[in-house]
């Protein structure tokens, strides 16, 4: 049906004066110049309070205030943490009594153990793919295979079984590997694995039997710290799938035995948003009490900030 349409008058429009509505942004949020020569907590003090960086503020702040009330200071690595040279970021928060513990999953371990073994770690997947080459270095496989064999036979998960084969063996980068130092300095290490995922397992000294119970011990330790979660810390750092998804079981596993895990907060930290840690991690395991915050940018900037901010925070 063909209508036609008049221009529509505004001679009646309400209005209000902009000094009586509310707003969600005033100066007092903004951020400050930096000058020269000042300090890092300057720095940190000069970022706005708005969004991304209130949130910095908030996390390293109930960071602090979880360490000086000794709660625990959880944190799970994905295996692009180390990969972006993040080792001795992580080693000195946990010299320093600030982690209180660290889940990884399986690749984690293998690029941690190279590093332990020659300082690098990290080789061209196409070029290897195309070759059939890709992932077939034996002292990887041969150390962390046979470590997670004897270690399984002892009772232990894969996050002690490696950290100990490592320091046992003397490695000449032990002081940057997060497994030794975990072994050193009494921080647990887990390691949770999906078999099929990591180069180790292509290998003739897989034992599967060996790394499903060394895992499966891991997770019942894991779980053993998540329900001393309570007004504590869980920060989820470049895991997408198989992290995020260990931690919602091991809290619901907890709970269901009885645990009283609420009121703690949850960090995601990533280069980019993803549906399981947001869900899994952020929003979900927080829901009614508990803060869940998401942080968003490349490890090898946050970490160091995220690290530096805490530090300066409680003065170590």
């Amino acid at each position: 049906m063909k209508k036609d349409f008049v221009t529509i008058k505004l001679d009646k429009v309400k209005s209000y004066s902009i000094k009586e509505r509310k707003s969600k942004v005033t100066t007092e949020n903004f951020g400050k110049a930096f000058a020269k020569h000042s300090s890092f907590n300057e720095f940190m003090e000069g970022l706005p309070d708005i969004l991304a960086a209130k949130d910095l503020k908030e996390v390293v702040s109930r960071i602090t205030a979880a360490y000086k009330n000794q709660r625990i200071i959880a944190f799970a690595l994905g295996a692009h943490v180390i990969k972006v040279g993040l080792n001795p970021i992580i080693i000195d928060l946990m010299e320093k009594g600030i982690i209180s513990s660290i889940a990884l999953n399986g690749a984690g371990i293998i690029h941690d153990s190279e590093i332990a073994m020659t300082g690098q770690t990290s080789e061209d997947v196409s070029d290897g793919l195309r070759e059939g080459s890709f992932g077939m270095a034996e002292e990887t496989a041969t150390v962390i295979n046979e470590a997670i064999s004897q270690g399984a036979e002892r009772g232990w998960g894969i996050g002690e079984s490696v950290g100990k084969k490592l320091t046992e063996l003397d490695l000449p980068y032990n002081n940057l590997s997060i497994l030794a130092s975990g072994v050193r300095l009494r921080v647990p290490i887990t390691v949770h694995v999906a078999i099929g995922t990591d180069i180790i397992h292509m290998h003739p000294s897989c034992n599967g039997a060996a790394i499903g119970k060394g895992s499966h011990l891991d997770f019942r330790l894991f779980s053993s710290i998540i329900s001393g979660m309570e007004k504590g810390i869980y920060l989820n750092i470049g895991s997408s799938v198989v992290l995020p998804e260990v931690f919602l079981k091991a809290l619901t596993l907890v709970r269901n035995l009885g645990f009283n895990v609420r009121d703690f907060t949850t960090v995601n930290m990533d280069f980019i948003q993803q549906y399981r840690p947001i869900t899994n991690v952020v929003k979900r395991p927080t829901l009614g009490d508990g803060r869940g915050y998401s942080l968003i940018g490349h490890h090898e900037i946050m970490v160091p900030l995220l690290a530096a901010a805490i530090l300066e925070g409680l003065e170590l």
